[in-house]
């Protein structure tokens, strides 16, 4: 067993390195250029809900209020009629990219904690490169990826972009496993 407070070096160098690597992938490579395309007719429908004033959140339409009112013939016409959508709205003007990249660093500190305890908790220092590695790696792999399936398989978010999500987050995962590797006490 090695000691969480032994492995601040790596849980912290990690982070960074997920950090500038994630920011690389999205602001340099195209990769995710595809993921969220413009809608048709845009302009028209900001016009459309400008009006309703809808407050920051996230929102399903149509949404019934009871079990009794979603089996309703009239809700399955709302259904059928359209638009069927899922959205979240965010508060007008720029957003604050200062603490959405702030909060990444810290998620990135949490998944590293998280393999920090798990690698720490099975293996004991002076362990094996691969070893490490694996632990490590595997668990900052369920951190970065496998949560985001959740959102193709219930909320219908294409696939693709959960995939290339995935895919970054192995790259994360490979990253963090490396770290941990390579700076295990």
């Amino acid at each position: 067993m090695t000691e969480l407070t032994a492995l601040w070096l790596p849980i912290l160098l990690s982070s960074v390195a997920v950090f500038v690597v994630s920011s690389l992938v999205h602001m340099v490579l195209p990769w995710h250029k595809s993921d969220y395309p413009k809608l048709p007719n845009e302009d028209q429908v900001r016009d459309a809900l400008r009006p309703l004033a809808v407050p920051p959140g996230e929102y399903m339409v149509p949404r019934p209020s009871s079990r009794e009112e979603l089996r309703a013939p009239q809700f399955e016409e709302k259904l059928k009629a359209g638009p069927v959508l899922m959205m979240t709205v965010w508060p007008n003007g720029r957003s604050s990219m200062g603490k959405s990249l702030g909060t990444w660093f810290l998620y990135s500190v949490v998944v590293g904690i998280f393999a920090a305890y798990i690698a720490g908790r099975a293996l004991p220092p002076g362990s094996v490169y691969l070893q490490v590695f694996r632990f490590a790696g595997t668990t900052a792999f369920l951190g970065y990826s496998l949560a985001l399936w959740q959102m193709s398989i219930w909320y219908r978010r294409p696939w693709s972009t959960t995939l290339k999500a995935t895919i970054d987050g192995l790259i994360y995962a490979l990253l963090t496993a490396g770290i941990f590797g390579w700076l295990w006490p």
